[in-house]
């Protein structure tokens, strides 16, 4: 019997040996293995083949079967895991199987997308004396023309036994880029920068102002990996980005094998999807964040579009960052990384700006006679809003609307009030579960909460004292959305947030009515803050961007200035000039000032001072170790236990005292923290190392615990 090391979708962190009989057939690192866990049993990754175990004889456990119906995990693939588990500091099992797409994870053999197969010589003679199966026959004659591609089927798994074909590499695709117009100086001077990166790794940062053409950047460089024979991955941070910029890349790079990865696609979609990449039969892979653990095996180009969104942070699970992971994946493969934005992060703008990363500009809008829109502040303290709009913005939508134009009323909250409240007693709409209030979806009936997804209906009288006036307070696109079909009945006005865009295709649906001029007025949130590209829109209008200048967070400028200058950025892109109105009480602030300027350099610049002189990063790097229960006291007492049993602080490594999150209560868990920073990203890693073994020996009781490396939430 020999021995097999393997990795296990569970919470501890090591390996677990199991028996194996050579006879039953070889077995590779990097396969998957079916083996008994429990009273269950459970997929594993095959990482060792180890000559002895510490595990005594009797208690090892025989593996139940080898699942060889798809390539080993390569090594390159099993080193981002290590790597990820390690910086992370979750258990590799962990890692590895939320890294697989889920149809990998079950023990049922996966039936696999057609290969392409070639004759071999004895295949050959057996066409001039056919074999009496008929579907051997028809297979045979179907190869004799040359390779194709061919389902699974018994007939096939017998020509593979007689040696009678072989699997082939299937016909070169042939690339054909599509140019629709010449690059521009600066467009063409990044291209040709990157270009001469192609066989090295070179981390690039594109800072390039909304509609200055990075995405055509993208394109050619896409298309010269593809010339090379190399494979591409594209990043992008929103689900509802995929289809529209898959259709741009289908349609100009024709010729060339793409597949998308997406949570979206159909289970065995997306095993295909994978696996083509895998064996190299993809040449551009574009998806989401779970994307960058795509095996690639000729990697030559990585691009994370949008590079500063917090989507591209895993929230839950295995709490990974998608483009830092993409950075590594780039320097592993010793390939060009090109980080795309029109407001990075301040991380990769700071490492621009010492030299770590290349920048490279896009001034100006691509597009012939488009420049980027006048924006304006409309200060609510001298003209009132009247139901949520003030006169200037009011007279700005009648003006389009003549024109013929689309506007864009953007205001980041879904909904249609965030609260139903009495005014007799003072009653508001919480959420049971959590520490927030339950939002009023009038067209449903329902009161929703948007952090825990808890449901209740629309009381018809006040729980607390009977009163029957109790009413909405404040708005949310639905209330907007009723509100302007009321101020401006001449106009079709459609709204886009997560619930419009919540069932399969109704996001493309409404996006081609929006192309096709079938809209005049939109209502969105952040969902159509970035990416987007609508000619006719000219006029975009900002409602309640003050409520992010007084959060807490120290990230919160840093994301509404991101936030406002894309949505800013949908205005004017073509050749009819755009404007963005704001509605403020603060109008000299200086983010708005930075915002009327279009100055992201000027506005990073002074936030970077700021965090240099408080201590937060990119200055400093952070870790938390969170608790919860359903018992703040619990969580908090967990939290001392934690100190006590951490190993010898070193000067470098700060550790905080124990306090309840933001959002202490979440689901009906009530949640607490400890902040650690250091100015040495090896000291804290090392402290992070040996602490998490000694947590795993801790009893946690009813607490769930975990240590989340760059925090984006506190």
């Amino acid at each position: 019997m020999s021995l097999l090391r393997v990795a296990l979708d569970v919470p501890l962190p090591r390996l677990f040996d199991y028996l194996w009989d050579p006879q039953e057939g070889p077995v590779a690192v990097g396969q998957r293995v079916v083996v008994p866990f429990g009273n269950g049993r459970k997929v594993g990754i095959v990482l060792e083949l180890p000559a002895a175990t510490d595990i005594p004889a009797g208690k090892l456990r025989r593996a139940e079967r080898v699942l060889d119906d798809l390539p080993p995990l390569p090594p390159d693939w099993l080193e981002l895991a290590r790597f990820c588990a390690e910086y992370y500091q979750r258990p590799l099992g962990e890692v590895i199987h939320a890294a697989l797409p889920p149809r990998f994870r079950r023990p049922e053999p996966l039936v696999l997308p057609p290969n392409h197969y070639r004759l071999t010589g004895p295949g050959r003679e057996a066409l001039q004396n056919p074999p009496r199966s008929a579907a051997q026959k028809a297979l045979l004659q179907q190869l004799a023309p040359g390779p194709a591609a061919l389902p699974a089927s018994p007939a096939r798994r017998e020509l593979l036994r007689k040696g009678w074909i072989a699997e082939s590499e299937p016909p070169p695709a042939v690339l054909r880029f599509i140019e629709e117009y010449s690059l521009t100086p600066a467009q063409n001077q990044a291209r040709q920068a990157i270009e001469a990166a192609f066989g090295r790794f070179q981390p690039f940062l594109l800072l390039g102002v909304t509609g200055s053409g990075k995405t055509e950047v993208y394109l050619h460089l896409v298309a010269e990996a593809v010339r090379r024979g190399l494979q591409a991955l594209v990043l992008v941070p929103e689900i509802n980005l995929t289809p529209q910029l898959e259709q741009q890349f289908r349609q100009r790079l024709q010729g060339a094998t793409l597949v998308t990865l997406n949570s979206a696609l159909a289970e065995n979609e997306r095993a295909a999807h994978w696996l083509a990449a895998q064996r190299g039969q993809a040449q551009v892979v574009l998806g989401t964040r779970l994307a960058v653990f795509t095996p690639l095996p000729r990697l030559g180009l990585v691009v994370v579009d949008e590079e500063h969104d917090a989507s591209f942070k895993q929230q839950d699970g295995v709490r990974y960052s998608a483009r830092d992971l993409a950075v590594y994946r780039a320097s592993r493969a010793g390939a060009p990384v090109v980080l795309g934005s029109a407001t990075p992060s301040l991380e990769s703008y700071a490492h621009a700006e010492s030299g770590r990363y290349t920048l490279l500009e896009l001034p100006e809008r691509a597009r012939e006679g488009a420049r980027l829109p006048d924006v304006r502040l409309l200060d609510l303290r001298s003209e009132p809003a009247q139901d949520g709009l003030c006169a200037a913005l009011e007279a700005a939508v009648h003006a389009r609307l003549a024109r013929g134009e689309q506007s864009l009323i953007f205001l980041n909250r879904r909904g249609y009030a965030p609260v139903l409240a009495c005014p007799a007693c003072g009653w508001a709409s919480g959420c049971p579960r959590c520490t927030a209030h339950l939002v009023v979806h009038l067209a449903e009936r329902r009161l929703r909460c948007h952090h825990c997804g808890y449901v209740a209906p629309v009381p018809r009288h006040c729980p607390q004292c009977g009163n029957v006036d109790i009413m909405p307070f404040g708005r949310g696109t639905q209330r907007l959305e009723e509100l302007l079909a009321r101020r401006f009945p001449e106009a079709r006005v459609l709204r886009i947030d997560s619930d419009s865009t919540r069932n399969k295709g109704s996001w493309e649906k409404l996006r081609a009515r929006i192309a096709a001029g079938d809209a005049d007025i939109l209502v969105g949130t952040q969902i159509l803050a970035k990416g987007h590209d609508f000619p006719r829109l000219t006029l975009v209008g900002v409602l309640n961007a003050d409520a992010a200048l007084l959060a807490a967070d120290y990230r919160a400028p840093e994301r509404l200035f991101a936030q406002l200058y894309q949505v800013a950025g949908r205005a004017g892109r073509a050749d009819r000039p755009g404007e963005v109105l704001v509605q403020t009480r603060y109008p000299h602030h200086p983010l708005y000032a930075a915002l009327v300027r279009h100055d992201y350099k000027g506005f990073a610049a002074a936030l970077l001072r700021e965090r240099e002189q408080a201590g937060f990063p990119p200055y400093v790097f952070e870790a938390v170790l969170r608790a919860e229960s359903r018992d703040m006291n619990e969580s908090i007492a967990f939290l001392q236990r934690a100190l006590g049993c951490a190993p010898p602080r070193p000067e470098a490594v700060i550790v905080f005292d124990p306090v309840p999150m933001s959002l202490p209560r979440l689901g009906g868990w009530e949640r607490a923290h400890l902040l650690l920073q250091s100015r040495s990203r090896r000291a804290l890693q090392n402290f992070l190392r040996e602490w998490s073994q000694a947590l795993y020996n801790l009893k946690a009781g009813a607490v769930r615990w975990h240590i989340e490396v760059d925090p984006l939430e506190f």
